[in-house]
């Protein structure tokens, strides 16, 4: 190993140390004190205002298996009954099954699994007075909602893939190690969508990961990512979300704005979704309300798996094109680095006749192996160079106040521009001093009409003491 490549990995380990799980220092976890469940029920604004509830007219989500690669999920939370289809522990230090909530904020899994499949629950029976049933008991009780927490794909099942990141492991894995680790069990155990709500600082990735999503491209398997949050430190999109074919999504605030603190920029985002003022399950059956991309991305993946469920035969492609090319465009025209290509519309993505593409909008990580590592998964990477364009955040001026430093690659180019440019005017000038001199010396220090060829002699003039 180089030392150059060492210190990469050094440097991408401490980056995916301090932010993975979504951000998960800058996803805001309040946990309430008990109440109702159906009080959180209430507070799934983005059911309605993302038109999930006007897609579940069409898909549910039946069939369909997505994997939630984060700190583990918990399997007895009354609104995850039966949801689970399955899981792993990649850390080495968890359950095997991955239903055991591990690492630095081990909350973070269950969040993310119920706002992506949760079934809610049926509400506790009110003791009564009387004894005797009211004749509109029966009716009264089949009319009554669910508690609890309703995922964007009810009907969808979880595979729980665990991972230790955020602190120290006592299981000995990397982050590094970990992730590919956990796409690969993830598409090998039919997985359709992945669900990494997970980010770092960084845009580049180890080279480690390329052959794992890799995999995922080559088996049609749709990946979902956080855009990472300003709060924790994401003042552009950083890895895993920078890899191409990823659909990175993006937070709104409560407004249906970029959000300032719970979102990031860049030009590999694919879509934006809510990221404020979430509510999520906790384990042990409690509920939370969060903010952050960690809750964002499960309301896209859980729309992937509507439409994975309602068009089994989708390509994984198309599905991606279905989510973006139905978004409601919002920033600037067009794909910006705030929304990518605009607002999640749920019932547009399940409803709409979308024209069909031959390739990925998002890219593709095949490509980029081919261009950037010339095609070898073997050898280990060069020293770091600039990073590929879809993992090159851009720093446009942005339509909501946002603190973004301008990248090495942007502030070096117009350097180089000036640097070029200048040393060109000054070679210019100093070629044409040592062109009069050498005429003023052939003239014997006079000045050649050019039409006569007569040499005027030029007198030096006086200098101030």
């Amino acid at each position: 190993m180089t030392r150059a490549t060492a210190r990469l990995r050094r440097t991408v380990s401490a980056l995916l140390s301090a932010v993975l799980a979504g951000g998960i220092a800058a996803s805001a976890v309040a946990t309430a004190p008990a109440a109702q469940a159906d009080s959180w029920r209430d507070k799934e604004y983005w059911l309605k205002e993302a038109g999930i509830t006007k897609a579940w007219e069409v898909s549910k989500g039946a069939n369909v298996k997505v994997a939630v690669i984060d700190s583990g999920v918990d399997g007895g939370h009354p609104d995850l009954k039966g949801v689970l289809a399955g899981g792993h522990d990649v850390s080495g230090a968890g359950a095997p099954d991955g239903e055991k909530s591990i690492g630095a904020k081990p909350e973070h899994g269950t969040l993310v699994a119920t706002m992506l499949a949760g079934r809610g629950h049926e509400p506790a029976k009110k003791a009564t007075a009387s004894a005797k049933p009211s004749p509109n008991a029966t009716a009264t009780a089949s009319k009554t909602k669910p508690d609890g927490i309703m995922g964007v794909a009810p009907e969808a099942q979880i595979l729980s893939v665990s991972t230790w990141l955020g602190s120290a492991n006592p299981g000995g894995k990397s982050d590094q190690d970990q992730i590919p680790e956990a796409v690969r069990w993830a598409v090998d155990n039919g997985a359709k969508v992945i669900n990494i709500s997970l980010g770092s600082t960084s845009p580049e990735w180890p080279q480690s990961w390329d052959a794992a999503f890799l995999y995922a491209e080559q088996k049609d398997v749709v990946i979902v990512a956080a855009a990472g949050n300003r709060v924790g430190g994401n003042v552009q999109v950083g890895a895993p979300a920078t890899i191409p074919g990823v659909l990175t999504v993006a937070g709104l605030d409560l407004n249906g704005q970029a959000s300032t603190d719970s979102s990031s920029q860049g030009i590999s985002i694919g879509v934006a979704a809510p990221a404020e003022k979430l509510a999520g399950g906790l384990p042990g059956g409690s509920y939370a309300e969060w903010a952050g991309t960690s809750g964002a991305t499960p309301i896209v993946s859980g729309v992937a798996a509507l439409i994975r469920s309602k068009w089994p035969e989708m390509s994984a492609k198309q599905v991606i094109n279905r989510i973006v090319s139905t978004a409601k465009d919002e920033g600037s025209p067009g794909k910006d680095p705030l929304y990518g290509f605009g607002v999640l519309n749920a019932e547009a993505a399940l409803k709409d006749d979308v024209a069909e593409t031959k390739s990925n909008p998002l890219g593709s990580i095949a490509d980029w192996i081919r261009v950037h590592r010339r095609g070898n998964l073997a050898t280990p990477a060069p020293e770091p160079t600039a990073p590929a364009a879809t993992a090159q955040a851009t720093l446009p001026k942005a339509t909501v106040p946002v603190a973004v430093p301008p990248s090495q690659l942007d502030s070096a180019l117009p350097a180089a521009v000036v640097i070029g440019f200048g040393g060109l005017f000054i070679a210019i000038i100093v070629a044409g001093t040592v062109q009069l001199r050498r005429a003023y010396r052939a003239t014997g220090g006079g000045v050649e009409d050019p039409e006569t060829g007569a040499v005027t002699k030029v007198e030096p003039a006086h200098r101030r003491s």
